[in-house]
């Protein structure tokens, strides 16, 4: 059995207004009925291949992960980091828990804010990705890109390991739009950072080229508390752990890592340009949510959580209301809504 490890300690600062520190992205219902973090938890729900999942948040958002899981009639271990430490900490939490029932255990490490609409082709992969799992591979899931991304990872993929699955050769971090052209040309695939992984294998690698990271996560877990249905990390041992991501830590340093090319629709929701692509759309090519009235529209994203919103005349663009804020921008804007948001929230 597989153990999921999803991660939900995201901020999602860059859906700005309607991702907000309180309620940050993966709580909302952006591609569906249900919140990312619950279409997720169905996900890695099937008890065919799955055991219980384990989610990892942080202190201010343990209502929301609780009432969540409930709403969605589904059980949970929550565990909550006291503030953010990035991934790795997180992951090798995961397999630590993973490893206190099964020595064998393997991981699969899940963002709670990603969308993937084809539960059977991302299922069809785990499987893929468990048999060069189980024989000591630390597996990534790579999705043939459909444009040069400059936002994602790149993995260009070598020999093959099992069917399906090939070693890593390099990997290539947040490339130029030429450079990204030329990585699609060689075959390279985005980077997920969705990860099948042995979990003694991992700790191993984490021993090695991460110890304080090691370290400090394993202090903060012996020391940590059950507190009704959480379990708090010790705060001062997690405070001390170097905020690295697993990438880093880990996958770029190994000489076990593997890929999956994988053959389902994904995307990370990174922003509200993301979100439109992955919306399904009219005739001219609009995306909406929420009470819209549009008109003379092409390629726009309309999404009101607030008042009816209306538009005339206009072409790309995002608009998205809340109750309290509304944003205006252009789709080729959107990168920069980061700034844009402490800006706004500051005034």
């Amino acid at each position: 059995m597989i153990v999921p490890v999803i991660l939900s300690g995201g901020e999602g600062k860059r859906l700005w207004p309607l991702s907000l520190p309180g309620r940050p992205k993966q709580f909302l219902a952006l591609t569906g009925l249900e919140s990312l973090l619950q279409q997720t938890l169905r996900r890695l729900t099937d008890p065919q291949r799955f055991a219980s999942p384990i989610i990892i948040g942080g202190e201010t958002h343990r209502f929301l992960i609780a009432e969540q899981v409930r709403e969605a009639g589904l059980t949970a271990r929550i565990v909550l980091e006291p503030m953010g430490r990035n991934t790795a900490p997180a992951v090798a939490l995961g397999a630590l828990l993973a490893l206190e029932t099964d020595p064998d255990a393997l991981i699969l490490v899940a963002p709670a804010d990603h969308a993937i609409p084809d539960n059977a082709a991302f299922a069809a992969a785990v499987d893929a990705g468990a048999v060069a799992a189980a024989q000591g591979s630390l597996v990534l899931f790579g999705l043939k890109p459909s444009f040069p991304a400059t936002g994602y990872g790149y993995i260009a993929p070598g020999d093959p390991v099992t069917p399906g699955v090939r070693k890593v050769d390099r990997f290539v971090e947040k490339p130029q739009e030429a450079v990204a052209r030329e990585l699609i040309a060689e075959g390279c695939l985005w980077n997920s950072g969705i990860f099948l992984l042995p979990a003694a294998a991992l700790i191993a690698e984490l021993d090695a080229l991460a110890p304080e990271v090691l370290a400090w996560t394993r202090a903060a877990l012996a020391a940590a508390a059950t507190d009704a249905d959480f379990l708090r990390l010790h705060a001062a041992s997690f405070a001390a752990t170097p905020s690295i991501s697993i990438d880093h830590a880990v996958m770029e340093k190994t000489g076990h890592a593997a890929v999956v090319e994988a053959d389902f629709a994904w995307s990370d929701i990174g922003s509200w340009s993301a979100l439109w692509d992955a919306l399904e759309k009219d005739a001219d090519g609009n995306a909406t949510r929420g009470r819209t009235t549009l008109q003379a529209t092409k390629g726009s994203l309309v999404f009101t959580d607030g008042p009816m919103v209306a538009t005339l005349g206009v072409s790309d663009l995002i608009v998205v209301a809340t109750p309290d804020r509304i944003l205006i921008a252009h789709k080729d804007s959107d990168q920069q809504l980061k700034a844009l948001a402490e800006r706004a929230d500051r005034g």
